[in-house]
């Protein structure tokens, strides 16, 4: 295979894969379901009879059952062929709320498997993958951790014969420090091959690391799965209707970063006569909601669809549908 065969557009011109919007259009296609299925395996690290062989992709919306009750958008959620139920969630920015959301999101997962006639024993084991890219646990060296339920002294697990609740916790900056440092193979890990993809572009900082460009090309030689990823980024990076909604995803996300910092700021110095806490959540909230608001009506005047719209801002139907109505002129 010709070295170069794996890029036909410029490095610059990639999508960074770990913003919501272009990591879906990768890992959460009907077209690419092999590419998940791989990828799943090896996050999970699971060989032989255990694999992965296929996945249903299951709606992303949970909650919402009752008329004031919050609704989440996740990135991606599948069913196995065991009809285990995993979730993978990919965050570009730190909101400093990731564990509760993380809990949240599992309980509803799991929560949602019971339907009337159905007994307890009969829920099956879910899973949740978060990628970060920032630092989630200070004190600890690995860049990927896994938590199940244990006995505080035994470590025992609750349920050793079929653990239902298994969290993952993937840091893609302690991974590219470590991968820099010479302390990971990829020719034995294929976990780190998917990392290295998803950490070769910076879409914060425009930059792209060409070292990690160069050890894909040469792992892309003898892996199948990894050139087919690279031809799908290829083509997610190129159509103009995705570099659209990619640009604006990710405008919207560092600028939610921003604002949050801003907020924090202003709720710092609201907080010395107000009440710090009060003060910090009030300037993060009216900060976040007044740009999901703008940012709504102007994929609407774009002729943006609903469906589009709640994968680009995180908004249920209900809540875009009100930025709709409030936005028509007035008779």
């Amino acid at each position: 295979m010709n070295r170069k065969a794996i890029r036909r557009i410029p490095l610059e011109k990639l999508f960074d894969l770990k913003v919501d919007f272009a990591f879906k259009q990768m890992f959460g296609n009907e077209k690419n379901k092999k590419i998940t299925v791989v990828f799943l395996n090896a996050v999970l690290k699971l060989t032989g009879r255990d694999t992965i062989k296929e996945v249903t992709f299951l709606k992303h919306e949970l909650g919402g059952e009752y008329q004031d009750d919050k609704q989440s958008r996740l990135d991606i959620l599948v069913k196995t062929q065991n009809g285990d139920f995993i979730n993978v969630e990919i965050q570009l920015s730190n909101q400093h709320d990731m564990t509760k959301r993380t809990l949240y999101y599992w309980a509803k997962m799991y929560e949602s498997q019971l339907v009337r006639g159905m007994g307890y024993s009969e829920l099956r084991p879910t899973i949740t993958i978060n990628i970060c890219n920032f630092t989630m646990f200070k004190d600890n060296k690995n860049y990927h951790n896994t938590f199940h339920l244990y006995e505080d002294t035994t470590l025992s697990r609750l349920m050793p014969e079929e653990d239902v609740m298994e969290i993952h916790f993937i840091e893609i900056n302690k991974f590219i420090s470590l991968w820099y440092e010479g302390k990971l193979n990829a020719l034995e890990d294929l976990l780190i091959r998917w990392l290295l993809l998803l950490g070769m572009v910076d879409g914060r900082n425009k930059k792209v690391y060409a070292e990690i460009y160069r050890e894909l090309e040469e792992l892309a030689m003898e892996d199948e799965n990894l050139r087919a990823a690279f031809d799908t980024w290829e083509e997610i990076s190129q159509s103009p209707e995705t570099i659209l909604a990619y640009q604006s995803r990710l405008k919207y996300i560092l600028d939610e970063e921003a604002r949050y910092i801003d907020g924090i700021n202003k709720g710092r110095e609201q907080g010395k006569t107000e009440g710090i806490k009060e003060g910090l959540e009030q300037g993060i909230e009216q900060g976040r909601k007044q740009e999901q608001i703008e940012l709504v009506k102007k994929l609407l005047k774009r002729h943006e669809t609903v469906e589009e719209i709640m994968d680009l801002v995180g908004l249920s139907r209900e809540e875009i549908e009100r930025i709709k109505d409030l936005d028509l002129p007035q008779d």
